[in-house]
């Protein structure tokens, strides 16, 4: 027995065909939970040597076994067993972004908090928040970020202490300073958080 196209969710098993004197009508196929112990239950059947097991979580590790059933209901031993893992799924927990000016003055101003909140349904273990510096503005300083700059382009991603946000959390402890031309009052846009 083989397993290939692992995704998140589940595996393609193919295995040797049997033959027997009565005349195989379909096989069985089997998992049992983990890499080891746990009982073999049946998963499916099929009358063809390939059977796409799905239903999967994401992240875990399951076994197969497949046995071939004759026309008169007899069964052969198992085959081997084949072990397989699914791939992690995408991340649940998904963040929004709301800046707020804290203070600004005629070349600059200061946004604090930059208030990060997990929306999703379960807990994140980091975010990265991205939005555009109008023409002319740069970035001078940055807060509790790691802060990258490409053109006009600002991506911060958590640190350390502030990644971690349970379902409906926030963390208000990121801040921003900027520069920007005389008499210039245009602030930045896009924030998008992931």
């Amino acid at each position: 027995m083989a397993a290939s196209g692992v995704t998140a969710t589940g595996a393609t098993l193919t295995w040797a065909a049997s033959t027997d004197d009565v005349g195989v009508t379909g096989s069985d196929v089997l998992r049992a939970p983990g890499a080891t112990g746990g009982t073999f239950t049946q998963a499916g059947s099929s009358a063809t040597t390939s059977f796409s097991g799905t239903g999967l979580s994401p992240n875990t590790t399951c076994r197969y076994q497949v046995r071939a059933r004759d026309a008169a209901g007899n069964t052969s031993p198992v085959s081997d067993t084949v072990q397989v893992t699914t791939r992690p799924g995408p991340a649940t927990g998904v963040c929004t972004a709301l800046a707020t000016v804290q203070t600004q003055w005629a070349t600059g101003y200061v946004v604090q908090p930059l208030t990060v909140t997990n929306t999703g349904t379960s807990a994140i273990s980091g975010w990265t928040v991205t939005f555009t510096l109008p023409a002319g503005h740069t970035l001078t300083g940055s807060w509790n970020v790691t802060a990258t700059v490409s053109g006009q382009n600002v991506t911060f991603r958590s640190t350390g202490h502030n990644g971690s946000l349970a379902p409906g959390a926030a963390t208000t402890s990121v801040g921003f300073q900027v520069s920007r031309p005389n008499g210039d009052t245009a602030l930045p846009s896009g924030y998008a958080c992931t």
